[in-house]
């Protein structure tokens, strides 16, 4: 059967064909129990907006870029000059770090985030396409990530690189937060979809 994700995500576009394809991949990835399956749709479901949302768009305004980015836009002139230009913002934001090059490399934007967990940063794209194609076939194809199948994969690539399984199995829904966020940002949200996934799941699965 596959995962009832309509009863989850109720704002999915298409949770016949996403819970299809999550039956398919989550298994290969020893996502495979109603705790682990739970913690992975909640986290991912609030990181893609209910699977509807596969890149991230970095529009910006400028009081948005001053108050959650203040460090690299320090000033009201220069969050004018980057307001509303989503490809300038990602290339400032991500510059010289997770494995990309200066500003002008333009390394933020082409590797800013995709999938449903928003991999991000050059370093992740080379670590996801060895672990997922034997090659760095995502460094000149990016938007391989927003392809269901490799969107899935790979948010389950990250998820097992980083042996978020037994925290699941722990049920510490905090420190898989930070693990995934770096913080605990849309943490009520993502809790929301958690115990209704264990809801549906005690029904659906008994």
């Amino acid at each position: 059967m596959s995962i009832p994700l309509a009863k989850i995500l109720p704002n999915c576009n298409d949770p016949s064909y996403w819970g299809i394809a999550l039956d398919e991949n989550l298994p290969i990835f020893d996502i495979n129990t109603a705790p682990r399956i739970a913690a992975f749709i909640a986290q991912t479901g609030h990181e893609s907006a209910e699977y509807n949302i596969l890149s991230e768009s970095l529009n910006y305004s400028k009081d948005t870029l001053l108050r959650v980015f203040k460090k690299y836009f320090p000033n009201p002139e220069v969050a004018t000059m980057y307001a509303r230009k989503p490809q300038c913002i990602a290339n400032r934001v991500y510059a010289n770090r997770m494995g990309n090059g200066p500003e002008e490399s333009g390394d933020g934007w082409k590797y800013r985030g995709r999938g449903i967990l928003q991999v991000t940063g050059k370093q992740n794209y080379i670590e996801c396409s060895s672990y997922l194609f034997d090659n760095l076939i995502l460094l000149d194809y990016p938007d391989l990530l927003l392809e269901p199948k490799y969107a899935i994969q790979s948010a389950c690539w990250y998820w097992s690189a980083n042996n978020l399984n037994p925290i699941a199995d722990a049920g510490d829904f905090e420190l898989l937060t930070r693990r995934i966020n770096g913080g605990l940002n849309g943490l009520e949200h993502r809790v929301e979809i958690y115990e209704r996934a264990l809801r549906v799941f005690n029904v659906t699965w008994s």
